[in-house]
């Protein structure tokens, strides 16, 4: 049996380190604790250890798709310097967000599979983490109709099923760095519109 390189012994100090001033600093109202090798869907992820939060805050890190609690997990893992191999290692949870999250990809990339045999045209995803977009490439690896590509750049990229005999569509250019920003639009404050009087 391998030993596990990530636990709570191994490197819990280290993120401690690391989380705790982070957190305290935000103001965020969170606790967490450390769970070895735990996983609902260990064919889709299998992490050698959780970092599981709870207390009032925890709402907040699973907004908009758990953005704040992916963002520190990645922190977690540049500030610890884990190789990108060893991402899928370390996990962070709460609620049960995981386990959730994979069964809405899984039931998203089935329902897609579907839309793709009855069109014969192919779909993209919304552009996903890479430990998303490979939940979606498992969840597909036994049909022998279709076949699942990651495509983009950066935060851009995202998966997209092809009936199994087609073409792979080009890669879209990456977004500009000001795509935010309307067209023609000044970037500053109006100029001359408002003054403002004493």
């Amino acid at each position: 049996m391998n030993e596990k390189k990530y636990t709570a012994t191994s490197i819990g100090s280290k993120i401690d380190e690391f989380l705790r001033p982070l957190l305290k600093s935000a103001g965020f109202k969170v606790d967490y604790e450390f769970a070895e090798g735990e996983s609902a869907n260990p064919d889709f992820e299998n992490p050698e250890l959780v970092v599981k939060f709870t207390g009032p805050d925890v709402d907040l890190l699973l907004a908009n798709k758990a953005e704040l609690l992916l963002a520190l997990e990645q922190l977690t893992m540049e500030a610890l310097h884990m190789p990108s191999e060893d991402h899928s290692r370390l996990s962070f949870d709460a609620h049960d967000y995981r386990m959730l999250r994979i069964e809405e990809l899984r039931l998203s990339a089935m329902a897609a599979a579907e839309k793709v045999k009855s069109t014969g045209m192919p779909f993209k995803f919304n552009p996903m983490n890479s430990r998303e977009r490979r939940v979606i490439h498992l969840a597909l690896r036994s049909e022998t109709d279709l076949r699942s590509e990651s495509m983009g750049f950066g935060g851009y990229r995202q998966v997209v099923i092809y009936p199994a005999g087609m073409a792979s569509l080009p890669d879209s250019p990456p977004p500009p760095r000001d795509a935010g920003r309307s067209a023609g639009r000044p970037s500053g404050p109006p100029r001359g519109r408002f003054r403002a009087h004493r």
